[in-house]
């Protein structure tokens, strides 16, 4: 499936970003049987990623073609990435010389936090990662604790449970997270807390039997889909959360949530439209009332690509 995308290290138009170089990274650590080719290019990855730390463990996230840093160190959403892809590198790569240089990367981010949920988020999911290869690593399970503690907050309308007054973007993360927390502290409330949400998320997000994406520009209570434009990053994260709620629970009924998210980019969806290029592989930017958006950037070939890994998984 990998082997026909194009391998380069994922650029926009003004250079390089961490951010979706450590997707890129996650998905090809998340392959079962991965090539000479793709071993290689996750070592890329990695070296990138390592590159852009800082001594305190935040990450760059631009890099000029010129090779000049456009930003600061932070910890936004593209350090919480970073700290999942090294996760992931550090517990699933074949290959040792990578698992070390991941873990190390990972041991001096997570010395980190972030005020932004999302990118905890992202990175809680990384700390599982490695405590499903090191259930006694200590910095894993303190940055998943206070991941848990910054996302487990209820909502106070019981018809809008979420824990922001709306949804936004990949919303399925939240609940993945506190899934993950749940699983690797053995806190079965923050688990039961995540799975409840993540069913809530399923339904709010289902029209007319299909997934139906909460739109770029978000939705609240009262608004009813279909809307647009909706993004790949959105059904990717639900397919992630389904599959791992189907792991923790066995549940089949998520396998039904997974499926869901496949359907979204094959055509089942809001505009009845794929939106996987058949030449390419790869995946377009956006479904829109009027079909999609042409443009085939990383980030959503990398959502097609992390949703087709689970479902061959699956299958």
């Amino acid at each position: 499936m990998l082997e026909h995308a194009d391998h380069a290290v994922p650029r926009h138009r003004h250079g390089y970003c961490v951010d979706d170089v450590a997707r890129g990274l996650m998905v090809l650590c998340r392959e079962l049987d991965p090539s000479e080719a793709l071993l290689r290019q996750a070592e890329v990855y990695l070296a990138f990623i390592v590159h852009a730390q800082s001594p305190d463990g935040a990450f760059h996230n631009r890099l000029g073609y010129d090779r000049r840093w456009l930003d600061e160190p932070g910890t936004g959403d593209w350090w919480g990435r970073a700290v999942w892809g090294v996760g992931t590198a550090a517990a699933r790569s074949p290959l040792r010389s990578v698992r070390e240089r991941a873990l190390t990367c990972f041991e001096s981010a997570a010395r980190c936090r972030s005020r932004w949920p999302r990118s905890m988020a992202y990175a809680a999911l990384g700390a599982a990662e490695i405590l499903s290869v090191r259930p006694g690593h200590s910095g894993a399970r303190w940055l998943l604790n206070d991941a848990a503690v910054t996302l487990r907050v209820a909502g106070a309308d019981r018809g809008w449970p979420w824990p922001e007054p709306r949804l936004t973007y990949a919303n399925a993360l939240i609940p993945d997270a506190m899934i993950a927390a749940g699983q690797h502290l053995e806190r079965p409330a923050v688990l039961t807390d995540g799975l409840r949400l993540l069913h809530w998320l399923l339904e709010e997000e289902t029209h007319d039997g299909h997934l139906s994406c909460t739109p770029v520009g978000g939705r609240q209570p009262g608004d009813k889909p279909p809307a647009f434009d909706q993004q790949p990053i959105e059904a990717a994260t639900i397919a992630d959360a389904c599959v791992r709620a189907l792991d923790v629970t066995g549940d089949e009924r998520w396998q039904a949530g997974l499926a869901s998210a496949v359907g979204w980019f094959m055509g089942d969806n809001d505009a009845g439209i794929s939106l996987r290029d058949p030449d390419t592989g790869g995946g377009y930017d956006g479904l829109t009332a009027g079909g999609y958006n042409a443009n085939q950037g990383a980030e959503s070939t990398l959502a097609l690509l992390s949703t087709l890994q689970h479902a061959r998984r699956l299958a």
